[in-house]
């Protein structure tokens, strides 16, 4: 199966490498799509994984792997894959609301200047509440890996460092896989991606 691999904010393609070497592997086709939110808007980037789709991927059976705002990318592409959509997402340590972390961070120039309007969107409760969730088959993977104490940002909430798991979750949190590993680097885990399998079995 064909699998488009988005790398988080901050990161590049190549934090995605492991998972990519595995899955091929595993037999997959995984591609790497990278963007750089300091240079592009988010309509932007999602114009050009629109028209990788169409260039490069089997539309009648792929999946989707995002990690954190790799995962925003995807919920804003959905309306325009309609006709195209993937068979199946996994969403790695996503912010499926506003989250702490932006809204604290949006305050400072160096933020908004290495971050752009992605990671400004990122604070904003009315922006992430509409974007739409995906209709397909879907895995939400929430790390657990950060310690917790009360003098910590995220208190005794689980969390990656970055999100807590209520601001990874939403309301799937029920449905969601969680992950003792840190926001950085849930994509190398060998729990992920052994989930990952189970969950493409019936769909490849």
């Amino acid at each position: 199966m064909d699998l488009v691999l988005i790398h988080g904010m901050g990161r590049t393609p190549l934090s995605m490498a492991r998972l990519r070497r595995r899955l091929r592997r595993a037999g997959h086709n995984p591609l790497l799509f990278g963007y750089v939110p300091a240079f592009e808007t988010l309509q932007g980037a999602v114009a050009r994984l629109v028209k990788l789709i169409d260039r490069r991927v089997d539309s009648g059976n792929y999946a989707l792997v995002g990690h954190s705002l790799g995962t925003v990318i995807i919920r804003a592409a959905l309306g325009q894959l309609e006709n195209r959509a993937p068979s199946a997402c996994f969403f790695l340590a996503p912010p499926l609301v506003a989250c702490r972390a932006a809204r604290f961070f949006s305050r400072f120039r160096l933020y908004r200047w290495l971050t752009g309007e992605m990671g400004q969107l990122l604070a904003l409760e009315s922006f992430m509440q509409q974007l739409p969730m995906p209709s397909m088959p879907t895995r939400i993977y929430a790390g657990v890996g950060c310690p917790r104490a009360p003098w910590l940002p995220f208190g005794m909430e689980a969390s990656d460092c970055i999100l807590g798991v209520s601001e990874a979750t939403g309301r799937f949190e029920a449905e969601s896989v969680k992950v003792p590993s840190t926001h950085t680097f849930i994509m190398n885990s060998k729990q992920v991606f052994d989930d990952m399998l189970n969950f493409l079995k019936p769909l490849a």
